[in-house]
């Protein structure tokens, strides 16, 4: 599978596709509504990507960025195969991927100054973003998104979208490089294979979802739409403030259920939760009431970027 991420004009996001599923969707290009993807890498990394672009059944434009802010380069190809080739070894980072082809200069509007903040500001709003990054779960628009809104007070607006994006890129190629020391499998990545592997037995499991506790409930039903409710025997979830808490040291609270509203289906989802956990070699407290939330303590939460 690729480390890549890619995303259709229509809305569709597929991530660590294989290169024949990648080829399928450069072919396609060209359809109603369908005219255009983006590829990134996974980690995501700043100004570093290749789209493509098809009106009709035209030529292909392929063009992509490596990293620097004000440069962007571009082709012209006649079949999909020829992008699709040049897009899967670049997805490879293979020496000499655009190779083979004339790459022009993108005329790129001219890059406004970025005021600098000062240095309360600048810091109030590394330490919001630092947090934001350590749970994991966010890429760098919505990132930026929220280290713009975050003081906002009123009419006042202390940080611009163009501040905030610049501090977001520094905290996150930061944290990139972090990671690239952690060795083996993280907490995190345990934590997200038991909860595929409890999806995939009828247990809809879902991290990082909705606000709270009670909004989780309220809206953990309508995960189960698309499947066949004949399999689907319950839930479990952890909500944003319980990744906030455990991005801050303390344990993971799981929230389960059962969808026929029995104790018992609830308790006996517990236990196969609680199983697959331990399982996993992680730690579980729960005192098997139905009532009771599952607590996972002692969580190293080193969640690598995507």
């Amino acid at each position: 599978m690729l480390a890549i991420r890619v995303k259709t004009e229509n809305w569709r996001e597929y991530a660590r596709i294989s290169a024949d599923r990648l080829g399928e969707l450069v072919a396609r290009i060209g359809g109603v509504d369908d005219q255009f993807l983006t590829v990134n890498r996974i980690p995501d990394l700043p100004y570093v990507f290749i789209q493509v672009a098809r009106d009709g059944a035209g030529s292909y434009t392929l063009e992509h960025r490596d990293g620097s802010p004000g440069t962007m380069f571009g082709t012209e190809l006649p079949d999909a195969e020829s992008v699709a080739r040049i897009t899967v070894a670049w997805a490879r980072q293979e020496p000499g991927w655009d190779a083979g082809v004339v790459w022009d200069p993108v005329e790129l509007p001219d890059r406004e100054p970025v005021p600098e903040l000062d240095d309360r500001t600048r810091l109030e709003i590394e330490e919001y973003v630092r947090g934001l990054i350590k749970r994991g779960y966010d890429g760098r628009a919505q990132l930026a998104e929220d280290a713009e809104e975050w003081l906002v007070d009123g009419d006042e607006r202390p940080v611009s979208a163009a501040q905030a994006r610049r501090i977001v890129d520094r905290l996150w190629l930061e944290r990139i490089e972090e990671q690239t020391g952690w060795v083996g499998e993280t907490d995190p990545e345990r934590i997200t294979a038991v909860f595929e592997e409890l999806d995939a037995r009828g247990i809809v499991a879902r991290e990082n979802f909705a606000c709270c506790r009670g909004c989780g409930l309220a809206e953990i039903g309508g995960e189960r739409e698309d499947r066949d409710t004949g399999t689907v025997r319950g839930f479990v979830f952890f909500h944003t403030q319980c990744t906030e808490a455990v991005a801050l040291g303390g344990g993971l609270s799981l929230y389960y259920g059962g969808f026929d509203g029995s104790q018992e289906t609830t308790a006996a989802v517990g236990r196969e939760v609680t199983a697959a956990l331990t399982g996993a070699g992680l730690s579980v407290k729960w005192d098997g009431s139905p009532g009771s939330a599952i607590d996972v303590p002692d969580l190293d939460w080193r969640k690598r970027l995507g």
